[in-house]
């Protein structure tokens, strides 16, 4: 089964005047994963799609819908998929690649027939996905946790030590536009993207996971001197427009996973904000 909904862009003069229920309506995404279904959320902002398949006791298949008119869904589009559950299996037209916990998966555009299967279903595979429109087909490449190319930021005394690690990127795997990472937070550690920064030429997505049960992260969105927040639980994701910042403080530490598209693909090109000039 294969669930969609579609979100609409906003400006950010509008977005300043959103109560916490119309922020949550607009760019929270909740409930990726149920079981043997695919979960989508179509986005205006680059025409960026989010989302999350369980398989549990059978396989799933990732079928078109209707907000793309395309007979398949990556006839005009390409795909990165990160595993964040259990062992799992993705076919794609009839290739079987093995997806382990955090390792990642890029399949072109033209690819037909996308299959998810899991391992076991007492430990079902956890497949977040991210895809964006794509003029070019590039070939299907996975990316284990070896190949990714690996980046320590942050220190100890500002509570946001955390390793990046680079998954489907221009450095590791060609891609139209889209690009996709890993940044675990170090325990004892809980600010992510801090300094935060915007990029203009480019949106963004965060997927968190790996939360312990009963916490929380608090994820911060807005123009730099407009902020506002949204208070997530383990396994959300949350849309972030070109104009916002994507910045984000737990109750304990947590993983997250930043996927983006737009017209660049310079991870490097970005505007930082100091902490202090943050409102």
């Amino acid at each position: 089964m294969t669930y969609s909904k579609l979100r609409y862009a906003h400006h950010p003069e509008d977005v300043k005047k959103y109560n916490t229920e119309e922020l949550r309506n607009h760019f929270l995404i909740e409930g990726l994963f149920q079981d043997d279904s695919v979960r989508l959320t179509y986005s205006m902002y680059d025409r960026f799609i989010v989302g999350g398949v369980k398989p549990v006791k059978k396989a799933v298949q990732l079928e078109t819908i209707d907000d793309l008119k395309a007979e398949f869904f990556l006839q005009r589009r390409e795909l990165g998929i990160v595993n964040v559950g259990g062992a799992g299996v993705v076919e794609v037209d009839g290739k079987t690649y093995e997806l382990e916990r955090k390792e990642a998966l890029y399949v072109g555009s033209g690819n037909k027939e996308i299959i998810f299967k899991s391992s076991s279903a007492d430990s079902p595979a956890l497949f977040y996905i991210n895809s964006a429109p794509a003029h070019k087909s590039y070939p299907v490449k996975k990316v284990s946790r070896k190949d990714a190319e690996i980046i320590h930021l942050g220190e100890e005394k500002f509570a946001n030590k955390r390793i990046l690690n680079k998954l489907i990127v221009n450095s590791i795997v060609p891609t139209c536009q889209l690009q996709m990472g890993l940044t675990e937070l170090v325990e004892g550690n809980v600010w992510n993207t801090m300094p935060a920064h915007v990029h203009t030429r480019r949106m963004e997505a965060y997927f968190y996971f790996d939360l312990e049960e009963g916490q929380t992260i608090s994820h911060f969105m807005g123009q730099p001197q407009e902020t506002r927040h949204i208070f997530l639980k383990n396994h959300d994701a949350v849309l972030s427009p070109e104009w916002s910042i994507h910045s984000g403080a737990g109750t304990s530490n947590y993983s997250f996973i930043w996927g983006m598209a737009g017209e660049n693909l310079d991870y490097g090109d970005m505007d930082g904000v100091s902490p202090n000039d943050l409102r």
